[in-house]
């Protein structure tokens, strides 16, 4: 049986998240929408200080996609060696760039259908884009939102699809905008995969997590 707090105390978590941190950001580094989907798409199985170590010298030459094109895949892959799959990565950022030049005038589009269709966008890096540029209310769910949902009866779901579906549905609206932002922060540093810091949660009271941690 599917556990799930119920509305009360939904809102009630997400009021304390949002007394805690009224305005989350997300922790990759960005001057822009396009560099916002090149980081997205190069931290797939990297952390975020790791692409951020990597990107400030290459957004600092390479913020759009004609600048991205002009340095080509070679030198790309220079700056982003230190990233996992940086080969594949900086093949894909290279086709994305183009794709944005020929057929979207160098200008990153707004919809989800778009921005996957480009290579290395997938619908996690297209919501984080819609959500922290264009400021829609999507969900990007990631490893830390599946897990947090989950074990907190937030969002739970059997994979990140239902997670994603679970937090539109159920998160109140006036929350829907920042949702993911309090999810990935709060899993990143207190609901950590192998022993929570269930004493310092913000939302310990609701949480139906049954193994908490003192």
């Amino acid at each position: 049986m599917v556990r799930q707090l119920d509305y009360h105390d939904m809102r009630a978590v997400f009021t304390r998240f949002q007394q805690a941190e009224p305005e989350p950001k997300g922790e990759l580094e960005h001057v822009n929408a396009f560099t916002l989907v090149v980081a997205v798409a190069l931290s797939a199985q990297a952390t975020d200080i790791g692409v951020n170590k990597a990107t400030r010298a290459l957004f600092a030459i390479a913020d759009t996609p004609a600048k991205m094109l002009a340095i080509g895949e070679e030198r790309l892959m220079e700056y982003i060696k230190t990233i996992g799959l940086y080969r594949t990565k900086a093949r894909n950022v290279i086709k994305l760039s183009q794709i944005l030049v020929d057929q979207y005038g160098g200008e990153v589009p707004s919809s989800r259908a778009a921005l996957q269709s480009l290579p290395g966008v997938g619908r996690k890096t297209a919501n984080v884009v819609l959500n922290m540029w264009f400021h829609q209310p999507a969900q990007a769910v990631d490893t830390h939102i599946f897990r947090v949902g989950n074990r907190s009866g937030i969002c739970p779901g059997r994979d990140v699809d239902v997670v994603e579906r679970a937090i539109e549905d159920n998160v109140p609206a006036e929350f829907q905008h920042h949702a993911h932002h309090w999810l990935i922060l709060h899993g990143r540093y207190i609901c950590v995969a192998r022993k929570p810091k269930c004493g310092i949660c913000p939302i310990r009271d609701w949480c139906l997590y049954e193994d908490k941690t003192e």
